[in-house]
């Protein structure tokens, strides 16, 4: 119970890897703000507040467009109306378009920088603006944690507006929790490999899959409980003294 009497909002909540940060947290004891345009998970399956509440879990869904200002804001006021503060955020929403550069309309760059920079700046900034007023707790008032990639780093095959957007989630995580530090402000990151959640489309092609396990040296691809896992211990007491980082999990890519 590492999270207990704990809130955290989690955007992108209804599916994938927000879906098993949000379970993970619950089982955690956090209560859990579910964020996200829809409460149907785009693999299939149960939904997430619901899953939590039958495991005697605490949990809210909010609509919640990234992109929207007002919908991060109703967000973090519902965690702290919940549990009268706010003590984690992971931001996880996030969109591609499948496109190289030369094929990427100026609507379709937007509209992932929006989603995937954009989404996390609004998100940041509301949670920095209500942890700021919170008594800290063993010195920290809160906690930030966004889900960056790999291809925040390196290139995004054939997905240039994805990596860029990415690569903007790596930036602004350093620039946070060097800025709010002395406030009591923790913000990392989490940087996952190919995590295979269910979700049909051009990441789950067969040459997809192949690329990725060519590239990948640990025997297996990631499932999303791999980042659940790391975003708990970043969400937690136990990650102490570290601010700033970008976690890889991505069974050795990039060592690779």
């Amino acid at each position: 119970m590492r999270l207990q009497n704990r809130t955290a909002v989690i955007t992108g909540a209804a599916s994938g890897i927000g879906k098993a940060i949000a379970l993970r947290f619950a089982a955690e004891g956090a209560m859990v703000i579910v964020g996200d345009v829809t409460r149907t998970p785009r693999e299939g399956g149960e939904d997430t507040v619901e899953v939590i509440r039958a495991a005697g879990g605490v949990a809210e869904f909010v609509p919640c467009d990234v992109t929207e200002n007002a919908d991060m804001e109703a967000a973090v006021a519902m965690a702290v109306a919940l549990g009268g503060r706010l003590d984690i955020i992971v931001n996880n929403a996030a969109i591609g378009c499948d496109t190289p550069l030369h094929e990427t309309s100026e609507a379709d760059f937007d509209r992932v920088m929006d989603v995937n920079a954009k989404g996390v700046f609004l998100g940041c900034r509301a949670a920095v603006r209500q942890m700021l007023d919170q008594e800290p707790r063993d010195d920290v008032r809160g906690r930030i944690v966004n889900i960056s990639s790999q291809h925040g780093m390196i290139r995004a095959p054939h997905d240039f507006a994805y990596g860029v957007g990415k690569a903007t989630v790596v930036y602004m995580t350093k620039q946070i929790a060097g800025d709010y530090a002395e406030h009591g402000i923790v913000c990392n990151a989490v940087a996952p490999g190919k995590i295979l959640t269910g979700k049909a489309g051009p990441a789950a092609s067969q040459g997809s899959l192949d690329y990725s396990h060519s590239r990948t040296p640990w025997p297996r691809l990631g499932r999303p409980s791999d980042i659940a896992n790391a975003a708990l211990f970043l969400a937690s007491d136990e990650a102490t003294y570290i601010t700033g980082e970008n976690l890889m999990v991505d069974g050795g890519w990039m060592a690779n």
